[in-house]
């Protein structure tokens, strides 16, 4: 990305240690800015930013951004889904199969000398209903992935006729009503905070799989677990959790474990992995040179 913007002729400073109070009281030097997760954006920093023409994220969502704000001030966002959207689908059918097949469990078992067939008897996907509420970038990698499985896919999304031949676009309450696995694709906005809960869950006509790899907030975790408990949903494949922090570094600021989230530790129905979904080697580069691409884009039109 560096040695790109450089080819283009932008002068570009790395700064990966300074705290937000170092970085604002310089950002006013700058036209743009790159950044990853490391603190908010917020009305503090982009009222310093008084020269800024453009924030870039390297990654899919723009929630750690004051976006209303943002376009008060007349500065562009952009992010890079199409960077990390195939390492996204692909990981949510590897959840869901490892689920399926109990691989993660059977493979620990046998690592502890247990030699368990019919405990470890699997589903097959083929057959199944999926759902994918979210039918963006990420949402349409996952449904291209399902092609070959000879599943029923649906789809439902705030946005309007963006079915295609992968996914047929329904209502939430159709969705629901069909569905035996749920894959979330959606953004951490206030309309999908909390989103999952119990309510949710339980308009769904059948028990069902539940895979996340969108943002733990818009999950209720205590609420997933008492329809885990109750078997209402069959078992989760979570990359993200709702203990996360911003930085997407840790989960616990202190020491104690929630109750929830030990049920999950112990849950042979659960397979966690770090917010990792989008973090492959392939995408690390995808999403740099998406970033490169749209930052020429906007100062120099199409390349």
């Amino acid at each position: 990305m560096l040695e790109q913007l450089q080819q283009a002729g932008f002068i570009n400073d790395e700064d990966y240690t300074s705290s937000k109070a170092e970085i604002e009281a310089k950002i006013y030097n700058y036209q743009g800015i790159v950044i990853r997760s490391r603190f908010k954006i917020d009305k503090t920093f982009l009222d310093a930013a008084t020269n800024l023409q453009f924030i870039a994220r390297v990654g899919a969502g723009l929630e750690s951004i004051d976006e209303p704000y943002a376009a008060e001030k007349k500065i562009q966002l952009i992010a890079a889904p199409e960077g990390n959207r195939n390492a996204v689908g692909e990981q949510a059918l590897g959840m869901i199969l490892s689920l399926f097949n109990k691989l993660n469990n059977a493979d620990r078992e046998i690592k502890s000398g247990h030699w368990n067939r019919e405990a470890n008897r699997g589903h097959e996907l083929e057959g199944k209903t999926v759902g994918i509420i979210g039918y963006g970038n990420m949402g349409k990698s996952f449904a291209k992935k399902l092609r070959g499985f000879d599943v029923e896919v649906l789809c439902y999304d705030i946005q309007e006729n963006v079915g295609d031949a992968n996914a047929k676009q329904v209502s939430l309450s159709e969705l629901q009503q069909k569905s035996e696995v749920l894959s979330l694709h959606i953004p951490w906005t206030p309309q999908t905070d909390k989103m999952v809960n119990t309510d949710f869950i339980n308009a769904f006509a059948k028990p069902f799989w539940l895979i996340n790899t969108s943002r733990g907030k818009n999950v209720v975790t205590s609420d997933l677990v008492e329809a885990m408990k109750s078997g209402k949903v069959l078992g989760a494949g979570l990359d993200v959790l709702e203990y996360e922090k911003l930085s997407f570094e840790t989960l616990f600021t202190e020491g104690e474990i929630p109750e929830a989230f030990q049920y999950l530790l112990n849950s042979k129905n659960t397979l966690l992995t770090p917010h990792i979904a989008g973090w492959t080697f392939e995408s690390h580069v995808k999403l740099a040179q998406v970033i490169v691409d749209k930052i020429k884009q906007k100062y120099f039109g199409a390349s």
